[in-house]
């Protein structure tokens, strides 16, 4: 019954501190963290353990596959110079900075580079998750340093474990290829995959049969790269990224509606389940620690999170400065930003779940010294990321001024009055070649206009238009219709005059409706 109770509370957990989270103003995997840290003391679940093995092969090929899904390619293109800097050359200076800062302090090299490769990546569960109120350029760069950098990570994770355990010394040309063949693999195997299921994809016509193919997407690619020793991490990227281009015209309206309602739901119990699970753990950390090696593990992991806060700011600016230097295209100017963002970048790194799975994959007695220290000072930097950073980070944007960026509302205005645009001019052609009698033409000719009307009235004046009231208060008299349909239809089910089948066939179109009055009213 252990893992029903922990299905249980799990749900539970991650439901209410979500809940209570928004009610208090306080970044979600923070109470989730806590959430998880009070349901150990519960005896039964004082043992429940985190195997790296469910993070890496169940949590992490989802999670990425959706961050993957709703990324902008486009700013990624923009920023990929930035973005593979911070990804590579960044996570290396960070994990030879905590190596060395954590030898100083008594660890062996070995344990030291094992940590260092732990904590170096950012998490995107936790960039996700923390970080929503950051501005577009942060978020989108934060998004795909996060997506990338778990490979390098694990490939210096698994040079510092062989080297810890007498498995072979530091060979430089060695670990560069493993390095190159893993990234281009990794990719490779990932844009291969991507294109294999979007053409079995095409051929499935059944909305549930589709999605549920869907599902099976990122773990396909992860285990693909696994089979070819390649980046499985950077495989589900290259896959997520490459269906977000090629989907929106090969699947249709109502299995995209039914993808995203799924992946937005699994994506909120993993990442909820994922904090949770993270503070179960970290009794556990402790537990093998004597007192003496307890006071050294916590100055060493103090000692930790802030050589890779300022191992990260300083990185950062400097690489910031030799680009400026060396690139002096007017181009490039316009990507500059200011070293206050680049505090905030620093506070938006993260770390998180991914991090622990790393050290809890330390094999236990297989031959790796101070096992519960690494575990532990890999715990203490999780924690204080997620909650000092968490709660400092509103502060630092506030004081960091960073201007409102304003793009995405102008794209989308931009966006949907062309389309309305293109499609009253098509609509003739489309007419004649459709043989539509011209009532129904001219029916729909005088919908479109006054929508085209109501788009200019919109974004061309202020609250008090009567354009934009009349547009208004068309939405709120069709949404009060909408709620008498589906009064009524819940009446006749009531009195027995419908079956429920009809009325959640019925319910399902209202719906649909309903949604498309709503979200616009919501984006403005």
């Amino acid at each position: 019954m252990l893992g029903l109770e922990l299905v249980v509370a799990l749900g539970a957990a991650v439901v209410l501190g979500s809940v209570a989270a928004e009610r208090m103003r306080v970044a979600q995997p923070v109470l989730l963290l806590v959430s998880g840290l009070l349901l150990s003391f519960i005896p039964a679940f004082r043992h429940v353990g985190l195997p790296p093995q469910v993070v890496l092969l169940l949590f992490l090929p989802a999670l990425l596959y959706w961050e993957s899904l709703t990324t902008s390619l486009r700013e990624i293109r923009r920023f990929i110079r930035g973005i593979m800097l911070s990804s590579t050359l960044l996570v290396v200076v960070t994990a030879a900075t905590v190596a060395a800062v954590a030898h100083s302090l008594g660890l062996d090299w070995g344990p030291a580079w094992i940590v260092g490769a732990a904590v170096a990546p950012t998490d995107a569960t936790a960039v996700a998750a923390l970080g929503r109120t950051l501005a577009r350029r942060q978020i989108t760069v934060l998004r795909a340093e996060s997506l990338i950098n778990d490979g390098t990570a694990l490939v210096i994770y698994g040079v510092a474990l062989s080297s810890a355990t007498g498995g072979g010394g530091f060979e430089p040309l060695l670990v560069t290829a493993e390095f190159v063949y893993s990234f281009v693999g990794g990719a490779a195997v990932g844009l291969a995959v991507g294109w294999v299921m979007l053409a079995l994809r095409r051929r499935i016509g059944n909305p549930l049969y589709g999605n549920a193919f869907t599902l099976l997407t990122p773990f396909v690619a992860f285990l693909c790269a696994e089979l070819a020793h390649a980046s499985a991490v950077l495989a589900v990227v290259a896959c997520g990224l490459y269906l977000s281009q090629a989907a929106p015209l090969a699947i249709s309206a109502y299995t995209r509606q039914q993808t995203g309602a799924v992946w937005t739901l699994a994506s909120f119990l993993l990442n909820g389940a994922l904090f949770v699970l993270v503070g179960i753990q970290l009794p556990a950390a402790v537990e093998g620690l004597t007192s003496a090696a307890l006071t050294s593990a916590l100055l060493v992991g103090a000692a930790v999170y802030v050589t890779i806060l300022v191992t990260r700011l300083g990185v950062l600016i400097l690489s910031a400065y030799i680009i400026r230097a060396i690139d002096r295209r007017p181009y490039q100017r316009q990507l500059r930003t200011t070293n206050r963002a680049r505090v905030v970048s620093t506070f938006a790194g993260f770390r998180g779940a991914v991090s622990l799975a790393v050290a809890l994959s330390i094999p236990d007695g297989g031959g790796v010294p101070a096992r519960d220290a690494i575990v532990f000072i890999t715990a203490f930097v999780v924690v204080a990321s997620l909650v000092m950073q968490g709660f400092a980070l509103p502060k630092v944007i506030r004081w960091a001024h960073i201007p409102v960026d304003t793009s995405v509302k102008e794209e989308l205005v931009l966006a949907q009055r062309t389309m309305a645009e293109e499609a009253f001019s098509a609509m003739p052609r489309l007419a004649r070649e459709l043989g539509i009698a011209d009532d129904v033409v001219e029916r729909i000719r005088v919908e479109y206009a006054d929508h085209l009307s109501e788009m200019s009235a919109q974004y061309g004046a202020n609250d008090d238009d009567p354009a934009v009231l009349r547009s208004r208060q068309y939405s709120q008299l069709r949404l009060a219709l909408i709620t008498h349909k589906r009064a009524t239809v819940v009446r006749l089910r009531d009195t027995r005059v419908i079956d429920d089948t009809v009325l959640r066939q019925i319910q399902s179109l209202l719906d649909v409706e309903e949604v498309r009055l709503v979200r616009p009213q919501q984006s403005e």
